[in-house]
């Protein structure tokens, strides 16, 4: 299996494995050393987000590793995603460019539209989960046809190498591509065993674009999950062909989307965890082994942001 996915239109080469950055529960000195791990593990992807609030220690970080030589700034390449209160035609430059500033970059290879739906505009972290008096999040009706139109705006400026998106469903794909002059190069979604999603990604590929997923394994360390809720990752099935392969349930699981031909973001603190992460191409799964575990499917989603569900744009309200 190849280590790049190769994009349509520009024909570069996004490294498979991602380095994800966000996190609700570790410090973000945290996340600064986890980077540099991942960067000297051999990591070449790191993804990042505005709205992860921690973009200034990623770009410290891959400051520090261009700094001693592991790397230069071609060697790496950077994933950001442009949050809900900069939609619209003009408010994804702003985003993007409040993004350069913090991760101290002149351009992202790849930034995505992080949702499909906006929140009231606002440039501060402090308004970007705005609120009225009901507790109830506050919406913009910016059109989202426009915020494509933005992020192709940032494209032709050269701010981002490549534009795509995040968490949109297939009406929403094809929206964008019936108006696009900038096609998207990439759709980031979350998919695991217990949710698969392989509509939403056969209708992506049949639209070519390439795909990228997070919460690879099914966010086994999510602070919300239930005691009911179905973990892939200690599922017999996995447990029981990482003992055969001599490998650990989470390297099995991230094999498994390689195999499928998926991008996967992943994350870590532990340095060690970090390295094995990486380690996915010296073994492989038999065709067996991948229909067991596609098998585990229960379309359950550990992201429904459920603050968004009255917006129209909501992506998750049809089947895919």
């Amino acid at each position: 299996m190849s280590k790049t996915v190769t994009l349509p239109g520009t024909g570069a080469k996004m490294p498979t494995v991602a380095f994800g950055t966000w996190t609700v529960w570790q410090n973000k000195s945290d996340v600064c050393q986890s980077v540099k791990d991942a960067i000297a593990a051999g990591y070449r992807h790191i993804d990042c987000a505005w709205a992860y609030f921690n973009e200034e220690e990623v770009g410290k970080a891959i400051k520090a590793k261009i700094a001693d030589g592991t790397i230069t700034r071609e060697d790496i390449w950077v994933t950001t995603k442009v949050w809900d209160t900069f939609h619209g035609q003009e408010r994804p430059l702003i985003g993007l460019r409040d993004s350069l500033s913090k991760l101290g970059l002149d351009y992202v290879d790849l930034a995505l539209v992080h949702w499909p739906f906006p929140f009231k505009d606002s440039n501060s972290r402090d308004e970007a989960f705005p609120k009225g008096p009901d507790g109830k999040t506050i919406f913009d009706s910016h059109d989202l046809m426009d915020t494509w139109r933005g992020m192709e705006v940032c494209a032709r400026a050269g701010l981002a190498r490549n534009i795509g998106i995040s968490n949109f469903n297939s009406q929403q794909i094809q929206r964008v591509l019936d108006i696009a002059n900038i096609k998207p190069a990439n759709i980031q979604i979350e998919s695991n065993p217990t949710l698969t999603n392989e509509k939403l990604i056969a209708f992506a590929r049949s639209k070519d674009l390439t795909v990228s997923c997070y919460a690879p394994l099914g966010a086994p360390g999510r602070p919300w999950q239930e005691s009911t809720d179905p973990c892939a990752i200690k599922d017999p099935v996995v447990t029981g062909i990482a003992a055969k392969k001599g490998k650990s349930p989470g390297q099995v699981i991230l094999r498994w989307h390689v195999q499928r031909g998926l991008a996967i973001c992943v994350k870590s603190l532990n340095a060690d965890r970090i390295k094995q992460n990486l380690d996915l191409f010296g073994f492989e799964l038999t065709e067996e082994e991948m229909q067991q575990i596609s098998g585990l499917n229960q379309n359950f989603r550990n992201y429904a942001e459920g603050i968004a569900t009255e917006h129209p744009e909501y992506p998750f309200n049809i089947e895919f």
